[in-house]
Order: structure tokens, then C-alpha cells, then sequence
């Protein structure tokens, strides 16, 4: 079952504030119900918003706004696949600013806080 990028901002559109910042139900569609799938999808998310967020933190603020943008567009497809909702909105809003060559201390750190509830809640779920 293909998902497409219109599917996915359609999901997102829908969503009232989930108890979990990851949508569990919407990761098992997107892995047809496999479990070990679930937890290696879950893990490289993991990995790439950690490695993400630890990035846009430490650029420098005169840093390229291209790469800043990049980085964020990285973040909220993956964001999206797996159903971190919240980091995706947040990655979004970072990426238009960005790329229209503004960074807004708000939109820094809604994607941190965001990126924080979600790796936390990781964690939580792998116990």
C-alpha cells in the first residue's frame, strides 16, 4: 500500500492532540501490523531526529539557510512515516522559515520541544 505525501497531510490534518506523540495506530498501518518492522522504523527515526536536532542546535546562527531547511524537510518525512505528527507541524514551520531566510527563535524551539516529547516518549516505549 503506497502512502502518499497527500495522504500523510491528510492524516495530519485530522488529528486531535494524541495522548502519545507518536500515533501508534498510524505507524501499524504504515507497517501492515508487522511488530519488528514497527521497532526498526521506530529506531531509525530515533537515530535520524537525534542526529537532526543535534545539528540545527549546534549550527552556528549565521549558518546556510538552505541547510538548515534541508535538514529540517529531512525531519518531517520521516516525522510523518511514523507518525510524530508534532515534530513534522514543527520541522514544517522550521523549513518555511528557514528557507524564506528567516529563523524565528519560536520555531527553533517548537521543533526542540517537539523532537524532546517524541524521543522521550520513544524511550518510554522501549521501556
Amino acid at each position: 500500500m503506497a502512502v502518499t505525501a497527500m495522504s500523510l497531510a491528510h492524516d495530519e490534518q485530522n488529528r486531535s492532540a494524541p495522548s502519545c506523540p507518536i500515533d501508534l495506530v498510524h505507524l501499524s498501518r504504515q507497517t501492515m501490523g508487522d511488530r519488528a518492522l514497527e521497532h526498526e522504523v521506530l529506531a531509525l527515526f530515533e537515530r535520524q531526529a537525534s542526529h537532526i536536532g543535534g545539528k540545527l542546535t549546534t549550527l552556528e546562527t549565521g549558518a546556510d539557510h538552505v541547510v538548515r531547511a534541508d535538514l529540517a524537510h529531512k525531519l518531517k518525512g520521516s516525522a510523518r512515516a511514523v507518525g510524530a505528527f508534532a515534530v513534522a507541524k514543527a520541522a514544517e514551520n522550521y523549513e518555511h522559515s528557514a528557507r524564506a531566510g528567516l529563523m524565528r527563535a519560536m520555531d527553533s524551539r517548537q521543533l526542540q520541544e517537539a523532537l524532546a516529547e517524541a524521543l522521550g516518549a520513544l524511550r518510554e516505549l522501549n521501556g
